[in-house]
C-alpha cells in the first residue's frame, strides 16, 4: 500500500532523513509500519534537529517539498495566491500515485489537502482533525471551512475523519478518536509521595499565550504567597520565555518556579513521575497529550473546559477544571492539597483511565483504518 501524508508540519532534512515534531512523528511512525511506500507533501526547514525532532522509520520516504505559508496578514496572504497552485499541484499528483489519502488537520496545508481530496471520491481516506472539534468553540475560518468540508459526505467521500471527543449530532464518516504515548508494557501502579515536604506542579507545552504558561505560574504563586511548599516546573519553549522570566524575576520567584527548557520524551517522563499537578490553562486544544500522559503517571490535571478535556477529567473527578479566576482555581486546588486523600482519590482515577489509551490499543485501532 501507498501511503500519501498531507501535513502542515515543518520538516527537517538530515542524513537522508526526515524529521519533524516528535509527537507527530512518533504517531505517523506506527501508521507507517502497516504500509510499502509513503509520500510525505510537507514543508522543509533548513535547521538541525531538536530535541523534540524525531525521523520517520520507514525505508521508502518520498518526500515532496511544497513552500511554507500564512494568511495572517494582508501581504503573506497576497504572497500565498502566488504559491498555491505548486502545492494544489503536487498535492494533487501525490493524491493520484496513492493507495490511501492521510491529511493532517487544522492547518493551512491541510485545507489545501480537503479541497483537493474532492477529486478523488473513489480512494480511501482518513483525516486526523487534531484541534478542537467543537462547534461551539471560537475558530478561525479557516478551520470551521476544514470542518465544514470533511464532515460533508458528499463532498468527502469515503473517508473517515478521527476528531478528538465524542460529539452529538455528526455525519457519519466522523469518528471519536484519541492519541497515546505509552506502551502496555509501561503501565505500573502510580505512588506519588505525600505531601509532608513539597508540592510539585508541571507544565509541559510551549511557552506562547494560547498555552498560558503565565496563568501557571501565577496560580503557583498565589500558593506559596499563602504559605504553601510548592515548586513549578515549565518544560517548552515559546515567544513568552523573556515575558516569563521577567516576571519571575519582579516576583522573587526563582527559587520555586523554573523555565526547564525543550527535553525529550524520557525527561519528561520522569518529570511527571514526580509530579503531584500538572498545569494546562489553554485557550485551545484538540486532545492535550501533556494531560493524557501526565495522568498516565498519577498527576492531577488542572486544566480549562476546552475540546474533549471535560470528558478527560470526568467533568472533575479525575481533576480541576479551570475557570481562570485565580480565586476561584486556587480554592479548588487548596481543598485538594489540604485533603491528602482526596489527592490520591483524583490520582488514582487519573492513571486508571489515562492508561486505557495505549500506544497498543492506538495501534490496533490504525490498523483497522488501513485495511482496504
Amino acid at each position: 500500500m501507498k501511503l500519501v501524508i498531507i501535513t502542515h508540519v515543518s520538516h527537517i532534512q538530515n542524513d537522508n532523513q526526515y524529521f519533524g515534531y516528535a509527537p507527530y512523528v512518533r504517531e505517523m511512525n506506527i501508521w507507517l509500519k502497516y504500509v510499502n511506500q509513503v509520500i510525505v507533501v510537507g514543508s522543509l526547514q533548513g535547521n538541525n534537529p531538536t530535541a523534540i525532532d524525531i525521523a520517520y522509520n520507514h525505508p521508502k520516504i518520498d518526500f515532496r517539498e511544497i513552500p511554507n505559508f500564512n494568511l495572517i496578514s494582508f501581504k503573506n496572504s497576497v504572497i500565498s495566491v502566488f504559491k498555491f497552485p505548486i502545492i494544489l499541484w503536487k498535492i494533487f499528483w501525490a493524491m493520484k500515485d496513492a493507495d490511501h489519502i492521510h491529511l493532517r488537520c487544522p492547518g493551512n496545508i491541510g485545507l489545501l489537502g480537503c479541497v483537493v481530496q474532492v477529486l478523488f471520491p473513489n480512494k480511501i481516506k482518513t483525516a486526523k482533525y487534531a484541534g478542537n472539534w467543537d462547534s461551539a468553540s471560537k475558530q478561525p475560518w479557516t478551520y470551521r471551512l476544514q470542518k465544514y468540508i470533511l464532515s460533508n459526505t458528499f463532498l468527502t467521500r469515503k473517508m473517515q475523519v478521527l476528531v478528538y471527543g465524542d460529539w452529538k449530532n455528526q455525519s457519519k464518516n466522523i469518528k471519536p478518536f484519541f492519541t497515546a504515548t505509552y506502551s502496555e508494557n509501561e503501565k505500573e501502579t502510580v505512588l506519588k509521595a505525600g505531601f509532608d515536604s513539597n508540592f510539585e506542579f508541571i507544565f509541559v507545552g510551549s511557552l506562547v499565550s494560547g498555552k498560558n504558561p503565565l496563568y501557571a505560574i501565577k496560580l503557583v504563586e498565589q500558593l506559596i504567597k499563602k504559605g504553601n511548599n510548592a515548586t513549578l516546573s515549565l518544560y517548552g519553549e515559546g515567544v513568552e520565555r523573556i515575558i516569563l522570566e521577567k516576571y519571575i524575576k519582579e516576583n522573587q520567584l526563582e527559587k520555586y518556579v523554573i523555565l526547564k527548557g525543550n527535553h525529550e520524551q524520557e525527561t519528561i517522563k520522569r518529570a511527571y513521575q514526580k509530579s503531584h499537578f500538572v498545569v494546562l490553562p489553554s485557550k485551545s486544544e484538540g486532545w492535550p497529550k501533556a494531560i493524557a500522559e501526565a495522568m498516565f503517571w498519577g498527576c492531577v490535571p488542572l486544566a480549562t473546559k476546552v475540546s474533549c478535556v471535560p470528558f478527560m477529567l470526568d467533568y472533575g473527578n479525575r481533576g480541576v477544571l479551570l475557570e481562570m479566576n485565580i480565586n476561584q482555581d486556587l480554592s479548588k486546588v487548596t481543598e485538594i492539597i489540604k485533603d491528602e486523600n482526596l489527592f490520591f482519590d483524583k490520582s488514582k482515577f487519573a492513571a486508571k483511565w489515562s492508561q486505557e489509551y495505549t500506544t497498543d490499543v492506538f495501534e490496533s485501532e490504525i490498523k483497522k483504518l488501513l485495511v482496504k
